[in-house]
């Protein structure tokens, strides 16, 4: 890291927010900065300004460039987090008022002379709706320590980062996220990183996020690897965008225009976003809504996002980016035990889900088979969770390799009595954060010594291929799909193709989300 010298003091009183401070202190292309140790030798950075205020006069515009300032500005909390209802353990919640809301944060450790360190950049998940770099189970302190320069940023979230405004830029959330990648490029020397040795990484939306950066022009050239965790199928058509800014207009009582929807303010839109949601399992927006209640997804637009993650890899166009994805085993247990999922307890119930989703015939009947005497719900939630992350993460795996990428697959399959491998339970294992504010409710309670083995072989797995591409099994091939199953006490090597369920899906399309017809309100 580039710590200032006695020869290069500043006004410690002139940066923003900036009180007299013992931490070390760092140049940006900005201003400079000043961090606080964490644990094990390593500097946490926080709050880092990426891009301008996103609001007022830039409000659904591409982020532009933060202004710089004078003197030391405090980076040792979180910034701001960007409008939303969530309220998450341990992480700050939106306030009205709350701008400055592009902002990075940077764990380094001390460099030890051996040359600039691979960089891990992290995208947070949350419905593309909620969440925020600052949950606990995202510190960044353990990954660093393992070798890494680690970086997460806050992005626009919801309507402001997804919401469909004529004649104003779709996927500003991803946006934002390029413009961070931005940041890196032109600043993280100075803290010890390399940027020319990039890995991208996310999970869940943060994971779809990943896929649509790779296939990016704005993105091009910013990053070397990809690691995505329970990578979302759904994405949308300019259409459904519109359709879901219509009702959502409609809640907030204006015109489904730039200047009616820039007359609302994040709030309303917020509350406005948060009753339409609740209202898709009755009245929903698009066939999929009906059992579930996500209304926000990268918008294949033709210009930021030229085309649909599965198709641009099938074409090749990312294949000098390695990639690493895993998925839960059991994905959507997580999402019906928070109640985000709408219940399915009936033979009936399960056709509809499968008309919903266009499934062909025989797959729902296929998981009786694979699945024997098993409820209506646990089939309903396995073809759900395969066919929103497993079967859609592993066919990725798959198109990358057949078009030249190197791609490798893994499975989270640790389960205690009671948990099992579902959604989100593999991040605070593969971030070394298990005893963070929240985990153990993902984890099943306390982790133990089995546990804790678990976490460090996946965390070394996240170092490894960050650092050199290989994360210590083999890659996918155009014939073979080897995974690592993720378990305690020991993990295995298995042949995802051999899967009966892998069977099932090996001719279902996944293609974009439309609305329904009427509902182009």
């Amino acid at each position: 890291m580039e710590k200032r010298s006695r020869g290069d003091r500043a006004d410690e009183h002139g940066g923003k927010g900036a009180p007299r401070g013992h931490g070390p202190v760092l140049r940006t292309e900005n201003g400079l900065v000043r961090g606080r140790a964490a644990a094990g030798g390593v500097t946490a950075v926080l709050g880092i300004p990426y891009a301008a205020p996103p609001f007022g006069a830039r409000r659904f515009g591409e982020p532009e460039p933060a202004a710089p300032w004078d003197g030391v500005r405090d980076c040792t909390v979180f910034g701001p987090v960007a409008p939303q209802s969530a309220e998450l353990p341990g992480a700050p919640v939106w306030r009205p008022g709350d701008e400055d809301v592009l902002t990075v944060n940077v764990w380094a450790p001390e460099n030890t002379g051996t040359g600039p360190l691979p960089v891990f950049f992290w995208i947070h998940g949350g419905a593309n709706t909620f969440g925020s770099s600052a949950q606990p189970d995202f510190d960044g302190t353990a990954l660093a320590r393992a070798g890494l320069v680690v970086v997460s940023c806050n992005f626009r979230v919801g309507f402001e980062g997804f919401g469909h405004v004529p004649g104003h830029p779709d996927n500003r959330a991803l946006l934002d996220q390029a413009a961070a990648l931005r940041w890196v490029r032109d600043n993280i020397a100075a803290f010890g990183g390399d940027p020319g040795n990039v890995t991208v990484a996310g999970h869940s939306s943060g994971a779809g996020a990943v896929l649509c950066l790779m296939t990016m022009e704005r993105a091009r050239g910013l990053f070397r690897r990809a690691v995505a965790h329970s990578v979302p199928s759904a994405f949308h058509s300019v259409a459904l965008a519109a359709a879901v800014t219509g009702r959502i207009a409609a809640v907030a009582q204006v015109a489904p225009t730039a200047e009616g929807l820039r007359s609302a303010s994040p709030g309303a839109l917020v509350a406005a976003s948060d009753a339409v949601s609740a209202a898709c399992a009755t009245d929903p927006v698009a066939a999929v809504h009906a059992f579930e209640s996500v209304i926000f997804q990268p918008v294949v637009d033709g210009e930021v996002l030229p085309a649909d993650p599965l198709r641009a890899l099938a074409s090749g166009a990312a294949r000098d980016i390695d990639l690493l994805l895993c998925h839960a085993e059991e994905e959507y247990w997580f999402l019906h035990t928070v109640g985000a999922v709408r219940e399915v307890t009936t033979e009936a119930e399960l056709g509809e889900l499968a008309r919903a989703l266009d499934l062909p015939d025989g797959l729902v009947e296929g998981y009786g088979a694979v699945m024997p005497g098993a409820p209506v719900l646990d089939r309903a939630l396995a073809v759900l969770g395969d066919a929103k992350f497993g079967a859609y993460t592993t066919r990725l795996a798959e198109t990358h390799a057949r078009a030249g990428g190197r791609a490798h697959l893994a499975r989270f399959a640790r389960a205690r009595p009671g948990v099992r491998p579902w959604h989100t339970a593999d991040v605070p294992f593969a971030f070394g954060n298990l005893d963070a504010p929240g985990a153990d409710f993902l984890v099943g309670g306390a982790p133990d010594e089995a546990d804790r083995a678990l976490s460090r072989r996946m965390l070394r797995a996240w170092a490894d291929f960050a650092a050199g591409g290989d994360p210590g099994w083999p890659p996918v091939t155009a014939t073979t799909t080897p995974a690592r199953a993720w378990a305690v006490p020991d993990d295995r090597l298995v042949d995802a193709a051999a899967s009966p369920v892998h069977g099932l899906w090996r001719s279902v399309p996944f293609g974009l989300l439309r609305p329904l017809r009427g509902a182009d309100v």
